[in-house]
């Protein structure tokens, strides 16, 4: 019987795609740089999501409740101030959520339940 291997000190699992690096490429979370990208990627996606649902509440506010008559191009510009100022704020507050659970992404396995390297390789790509 052979003893296991003793764990590298200088290498740690990233939090949230459960991969082995060394600690300098890792964050203060623990986040590596591919996780961080994609986690500002979804967190973008969401953002104008939710920039889209607060112009249209706005735009319905406007016609219902302001019924404006003058400067119409005015008040379309400030519905895509608010879509634009909307999205990035709740991009934001969606990455900070992200980054607070601090949770494994879904596709993330264990190392223990890796694939071989090479189907890793052509599975990944």
């Amino acid at each position: 019987m052979t003893a296991p291997e003793a764990p590298d000190p200088d290498e740690t699992v990233c939090a949230r795609c459960l991969e082995k690096y060394d600690r300098p490429d890792l964050d203060r979370l623990l986040w590596c740089e591919g996780c961080r990208a994609a986690a500002r990627a979804t967190a973008g996606r969401w953002g104008w999501v939710a920039g889209l649902v607060i112009a249209f509440l706005l735009s319905g506010w406007l016609w219902l409740v302001v019924q404006p008559t003058l400067l119409i191009e005015a008040w379309i510009g400030t519905v895509v101030a608010s879509l634009w100022v909307g999205a990035k704020a709740a991009r934001e507050v969606i990455y900070g959520v992200m980054r607070l659970r601090n949770a494994p992404a879904v596709e993330a396995l264990p190392a223990s339940q890796h694939p071989p390297e090479e189907e890793r390789r052509v599975r990944f790509r």
